[in-house]
């Protein structure tokens, strides 16, 4: 594996989420492969409709959320299953838009891909008229 300068924070993690880290959730893979980057990130027991993925100002995050049934089981002896928001964000860098990236989620599993390389953005020049 190559080293490459200034790569390594590329992923780094925006926001230290505690919560994520000691119940385990969104534990993610990154890989790069055929000129993408595919972030694998398990997701158990969350539904394809309580995810959410947003990128905002070259910050890739992803978002579940478990709400607690209000189904009345007894009193709990011992609950270890997380009922909550747990999210991770990762810096991907300026240029990505929308159309980008794809995302799949199977068996508990949210695929992540998106080009190795960000469109370089163009700025429209403008000419100015002399008078």
């Amino acid at each position: 594996m190559r080293y490459y300068p200034g790569f390594a924070h590329l992923f780094d993690d925006f926001f230290n989420d505690s919560i994520s880290s000691q119940s385990g959730a969104l534990k993610t893979d990154i890989t790069e492969k055929d000129g993408m980057y595919i972030l694998e990130m398990e997701v158990p027991g969350y539904k394809k409709e309580d995810i959410q993925i947003e990128l905002d100002h070259g910050y890739l995050k992803v978002q579940a959320s478990r709400s607690d049934e209000k189904e009345e089981k007894g009193k709990y002896v011992r609950k270890e299953r997380y009922v909550g928001t747990c999210s991770r964000s990762f810096y991907v860098g300026e240029g990505y838009k929308q159309e980008d990236i794809k995302a799949s989620f199977d068996n508990g599993e949210l695929k992540i891909t998106l080009p190795t390389e960000a469109k370089k953005i163009e700025e429209n020049k403008k000419m100015i008229s002399i008078e």
